[in-house]
């Protein structure tokens, strides 16, 4: 662990998103029976939306029709810098055949079982931060 200062840096729009990009997992934040539910998925950004893949029978499904929020990172526990990026907007299910022929090809689901859906959360508020020392993580 290091114990030089740390600075918070706000990330813009097109940074945050890079960074998301970057990474393949993350999780998404909806609602079940009015309460918050948290799941971790894999996911891919696609002109600004976040795309994952679920399964009718789980409840990532059920955030489908709603807003939601979506949340990756990269923190390194021993320096404590990292960065940590949110997208919040709406879910949508994508029935477009040849859109979800594609991110079925880009996506691959770590559990064994048949991903039936492909959802894409519309971007519509990015916000992101950025915890540096001396360097800082991309």
């Amino acid at each position: 662990m290091t114990d030089s200062p740390r600075r918070l840096r706000a990330l813009t729009r097109d940074e945050a998103l890079r960074r998301l990009a970057s990474v393949s997992v993350g999780r998404l934040v909806f609602t079940i029976a009015g309460l918050p539910a948290i799941r971790p998925v894999n996911h891919l950004v696609d002109d600004g939306a976040v795309i994952v893949r679920s399964d009718l029978g789980s409840g990532v499904s059920l955030a489908e029709g709603t807003v939601v929020a979506y949340e990756a990172d990269r923190l390194d526990s021993d320096t404590h810098t990292g960065w940590s990026v949110i997208v919040t907007g709406s879910a949508a299910l994508v029935e477009e055949p040849a859109q979800i022929e594609r991110y079925e090809k880009l996506i691959h689901p770590w559990v064994a079982k048949a991903m039936t859906h492909v959802i894409r959360i519309e971007a519509a508020i990015v916000t992101g931060f950025e915890l540096a020392g001396e360097h800082t993580l991309g």
